[in-house]
């Protein structure tokens, strides 16, 4: 009989061995950063609900970056988790009749650090973008408001 307790105590020993690991089956709570964001963004659009023309070009745009050659913005997506942003503001005024004025007014900078995932990029220390969604080589700021309010302003990913 005391062979079988031998083979019992080796055998379940090393399943006990092999079978145990440092992972407890619990899910990772960190999430995986995406560094594919890293990069310098330019803004090329800035999306409203109702078309303007506000360049008097005889053509209408839902993108003031297309009506307003001043309305310019830069987003810098550090490899260190740090970002820096500068934006043209922009004032929207109603006018009558679904048509608004918009100008160029003043300037905002910004910076501060930075985390993503696969379809967000999380921006910590201002107070004009917060969260943006990823898309390919674009990053969206869905506001999602009315005129006098912005829809979307969307940054593209300048070529390396």
């Amino acid at each position: 009989m005391k062979p079988y307790s031998f083979f019992f105590l080796l055998t379940f020993s090393t399943l006990l061995f092999f079978g145990c690991s440092d992972d407890d089956g619990e899910p990772n709570d960190e999430p995986e950063i995406n560094l594919s964001v890293v990069g310098v963004y330019d803004l090329v659009e800035a999306n409203v609900n109702i078309a303007q023309d506000l360049n008097m070009d005889n053509t209408t745009s839902t993108n003031l970056v297309t009506e307003l050659d001043c309305l310019t913005g830069t987003l810098l997506i550090d490899s260190d988790f740090t970002w820096t942003f500068e934006q043209s503001g922009l004032s929207v005024t109603s006018i009558t009749g679904g048509l608004f004025f918009a100008d160029c007014a003043g300037s905002t900078t910004e910076s501060g650090t930075w985390t993503s995932t696969q379809t967000q990029l999380i921006l910590s220390g201002g107070n004009e973008l917060g969260t943006l969604r990823i898309s390919g080589n674009r990053l969206f700021n869905d506001i999602g408001e009315d005129l006098p309010g912005i829809r979307a302003y969307v940054y593209e990913r300048r070529d390396p």
